[in-house]
């Protein structure tokens, strides 16, 4: 049996749970009772601070910070982060902890954060979703499984990011991004993720449908009240579209606006998601 790995030179707390097969790197430092699972390596320099729960298989590297004080002013520091299994925070990777006593800030099993990517305190982020190189989210930020956001994306609090979403590099989002559909720049949904529901495996009826519902929401005229009880009409709904009706009515700070169409420019179903992104 793998026994623990602890570099001379790391700090770790008496207090910590650690699985007695993890590797912990050069100049770490562990603070307080974090609990760590079997199978992770956590690389030079990373600061691991409790209240904080690390899963099993996780990969922390060099520089990353789970666990320090958030940055919201007027909220307490009373709540912790758990990283799922599977999960790799690369390079200098951020995730604070959650403002309110019980309360953690998460993120989901095989999820990838990728260099100076920063999750701020009470996000909640779900399965195998990918946050590219530089990307910030602010606080109460929730991301739902298999989404993915690309560099340098910026996601104003409160916002929510659906389901195989994907937002294209450099983008700002202070809307809520719909399940399925492609986002970019100034909060503007520009297609549907093809490439992302075809790897995902949803058959090409379910796709029909996702692709029925964006052109009711963005291309039909209709309002967004007339357009769900126009999908809602629909034969048969997949799951995934009832998905899409009760993310947007469950939507506060509304969702992202349809990008207009530029002259000479492929228009929503027509355009190319290599061009867009």
């Amino acid at each position: 049996m793998s026994t623990l790995e602890v570099h001379p030179t790391a700090v770790v707390d008496p207090r910590a749970e650690i699985a007695p097969d993890v590797e912990i790197g050069p100049y770490t430092v562990i603070e307080g009772p974090v609990r760590i699972g079997r199978g992770t390596k956590i690389w030079p320099h990373a600061y691991l601070a409790a209240p904080l729960t690390i899963g099993r298989d996780c990969q922390i590297h060099i520089g990353a910070i789970l666990g320090h004080l958030h940055q919201a002013l007027r909220e307490p520091q009373a709540g912790g982060v758990r990283i799922g299994d599977g999960v790799i925070v690369r390079e200098y990777g951020m995730v604070h902890r959650a403002s309110k006593e019980g309360a953690w800030t998460t993120v989901g099993a095989e999820s990838l954060i990728m260099g100076f990517a920063h999750v701020a305190h009470d996000c909640a982020i779900g399965r195998r979703v990918v946050i590219a190189n530089g990307s910030l989210l602010a606080g109460h930020v929730v991301v739902e499984d298999q989404a993915v956001l690309s560099g340098h994306v910026v996601v104003h609090q409160f916002v929510r990011v659906g389901t195989l979403a994907m937002v294209g590099g450099l983008s700002r989002v202070n809307k809520d991004v719909p399940p399925y559909f492609l986002v970019k720049g100034d909060s503007e949904v520009w297609t549907i993720n093809q490439v992302g529901m075809k790897r995902a495996g949803l058959s090409e009826i379910v796709r029909g449908q996702l692709r029925e519902a964006f052109r009711l929401l963005y291309r039909s005229g209709l309002n967004t009240t007339q357009s769900i009880k126009a999908i809602q009409a629909t034969k048969d709904p997949a799951p995934e579209v009832q998905h899409l009706i009760r993310f947007i009515q469950e939507s506060r700070r509304g969702i992202c606006r349809y990008h207009l169409q530029m002259p000479g420019e492929a228009n929503g179903l027509d355009r190319d998601e290599e061009d867009v992104i």
